[in-house]
């Protein structure tokens, strides 16, 4: 399984959706709270290349994007392979 991680931040429905589609898929991930002004909203930035915006999704440590993005992958069924690399 790939290490997924999400950072989030409370009252996000963005973050609630992607969250969602991520335990539909019965994946295991790690969800950080991240709410403006926190080192972990920082941290999230940092890594995924400057975007502010939460959710903020990785996959074995590659940024995939927010909400959207993750959709977008799921719609044109390459999620599912990310989820399943050994």
């Amino acid at each position: 399984m790939p290490d997924i991680e999400i950072y989030t931040q409370p009252g996000c429905p963005f973050c609630v959706r992607a969250v969602a589609l991520l335990e539909k898929k019965g994946v295991a991930f790690r969800e950080i709270n991240a709410p403006h002004g926190t080192q972990e909203r920082v941290e999230a930035r940092e890594r995924s290349g400057g975007r502010t915006t939460v959710p903020q999704i990785f996959i074995d440590g590659q940024a995939v994007g927010g909400c959207d993005d993750l959709f977008a992958l799921e719609r044109s069924g390459r999620l599912d392979p990310l989820l399943q690399k050994a």
